[in-house]
């Protein structure tokens, strides 16, 4: 089955993403962590079985090897106000390709292919909660539905179940819950899930400096 893989994504420039990891980590710390997350979710939606990757890019991209991960996918500018509009317009402008479309962000680079794939086997939505109690994936047959989301509060401890509320007469299936990365504690729970991720990789080596200078990132 072909479905539209669409990602919302932030440029990973310091100071811009991922600014609850900071402190402990720097701005700069917290744009590699970024980083690595966006980089392992695109690897992932690449080699998908059936999927037609879609980047939702807010930013202008300065780092060279995610341009060049870009390059593997269709990438479309975030467009609105708020993160609910930007969502909106997002589902709205890969209409088009007259897929189905299953909706992630870049803060869960433990995703993989199969994962992916076996998400996108929905017949009218899918939901996956995150555990903090937002989502991780959506998933529509027809993408224009996602102007549910207009009135949606993000980025709450409810936002998933208020999700799943405007999405009331649709046929939703659960897809499985996952851990997205907000904190330090959260990227290292998710880099223990894939310790041989790029993801990983720079967590440890962000540790091994940290520690070094007497700081931060425990295992």
């Amino acid at each position: 089955m072909r479905f539209c893989l669409l990602v919302m994504a932030k440029s990973p420039v310091p100071g811009q993403v991922k600014t609850r990891l900071c402190p402990p980590l720097t701005p700069e710390q917290a744009a590699e962590v970024a980083a690595a997350a966006l980089l392992d979710t695109i690897d992932a939606a690449l080699a998908t079985p059936g999927a037609v990757p879609v980047v939702a890019l807010a930013g202008v991209v300065r780092r060279e090897d995610v341009r060049d991960a870009l390059g593997g996918c269709v990438v479309v500018p975030q467009r609105g106000r708020s993160f609910n509009e930007r969502l909106v317009n997002a589902h709205a402008d890969v209409a088009r390709f007259g897929l189905p479309v299953l909706q992630v962000g870049m803060d869960t680079p433990q995703v993989t292919p199969s994962l992916l794939a076996s998400a996108a086997e929905f017949d009218e939505a899918a939901l996956g909660f995150a555990l903090d109690g937002g989502w991780w994936a959506l998933g529509l047959r027809d993408p224009l539905r996602a102007s549910v989301l207009l009135d949606v509060p993000m980025s709450r401890d409810d936002t998933g179940a208020q999700t799943l509320e405007a999405l009331r007469g649709m046929k939703v299936d659960a897809l499985p819950p996952l851990s997205d990365v907000d904190t330090v504690a959260d990227a290292l729970t998710v880099a223990a899930q894939v310790p041989g991720s790029r993801f990983a990789r720079v967590l440890g080596r962000l540790g091994a400096a940290s520690a070094s200078r007497g700081a931060v990132v425990a295992r």
